[in-house]
């Protein structure tokens, strides 16, 4: 790869991640870390990209909120999840949706339907929805976070906690085969298991990359939702504790349309 295809796949990746360690860059190009470190130089040098310990991005992302850089991370898969489970909400039904990338993605799908009844801990999610087609939208109080303008703790889940909705839908971090479903927070947890809890459907959103992992808390085994919605069939081990739970298994393809 010579020098200048290079630094246009560097900034395709900084276009794709906001930010990339050196070593991620010298291993995905196949080159050494010096190298890297010669071919980022004239882009900091010209203002390009920024420089950062151990790091480059690139100026105009480098500002972005956590939660604005995930939206981005698998944009198209969550994006085709959303699109799938938006065919399955019907018009004047209720719906139930925890902060998180999938489930904004899913809030942007629907907003071609009409009278829907939205509780949610989401201002994204609020503000996408509230004041067209006839919504109605509820969002759980308290201290909103910086990061993803959520509402979390005990008033947010007292709040949910007094609607019963057709559909409740989470996003969540983490799939382990033995543990079921996680995330990293314990208050993002805690909700979410919440809203499980409140919907004659509860599904699981979730792009393949969750796969696998294990998170710091455990929001729910296999058995405490009815479906599982992603982009790739699961690895064997989860597909097998899915079904030996009697949760389906709705997969989005592309090739569908969805």
């Amino acid at each position: 790869m010579v020098h200048s295809k290079r630094h246009g796949e560097i900034l395709r990746l900084l276009q794709e991640e906001g930010t990339v360690t050196i070593a991620s860059l010298a291993d995905r190009l196949g080159v050494s870390l010096e190298t890297v470190r010669r071919d980022v130089k004239p882009l900091t040098g010209d203002g390009s990209v920024l420089k950062m310990h151990g790091a480059i991005g690139l100026p105009s992302l480098i500002g972005e909120a956590p939660f604005e850089r995930r939206m981005r991370d698998n944009a198209d898969a969550k994006r085709l999840i959303a699109r799938m489970v938006a065919t399955t909400i019907r018009d004047g039904e209720s719906i139930m949706l925890d902060t998180g990338t999938t489930t904004s993605f899913l809030a942007r799908e629907l907003l071609g339907h009409r009278r829907l009844t939205v509780v949610t801990n989401s201002s994204d999610i609020a503000r996408t929805l509230a004041t067209v087609n006839g919504n109605k939208v509820y969002m759980a109080g308290g201290e909103l976070r910086s990061d993803s303008g959520a509402a979390f703790g005990a008033s947010a889940i007292e709040f949910v906690s007094r609607f019963s909705v057709s559909h409740a839908v989470i996003s969540i971090g983490a799939v382990d085969a033995v543990a079921g479903v996680m995330d990293y927070d314990l208050e993002e947890a805690e909700f979410a298991r919440m809203v499980l809890s409140r919907g004659q459907r509860s599904l699981v959103i979730t792009d393949h990359s969750k796969f696998g992992r294990q998170g710091l808390v455990q929001v729910c085994g296999f058995g405490g939702f009815s479906e599982l919605a992603t982009d790739h069939p699961p690895p064997r081990d989860i597909a097998a504790a899915l079904s030996e739970a009697g949760a389906r298994l709705s997969i989005a393809s592309a090739e569908a349309g969805f």
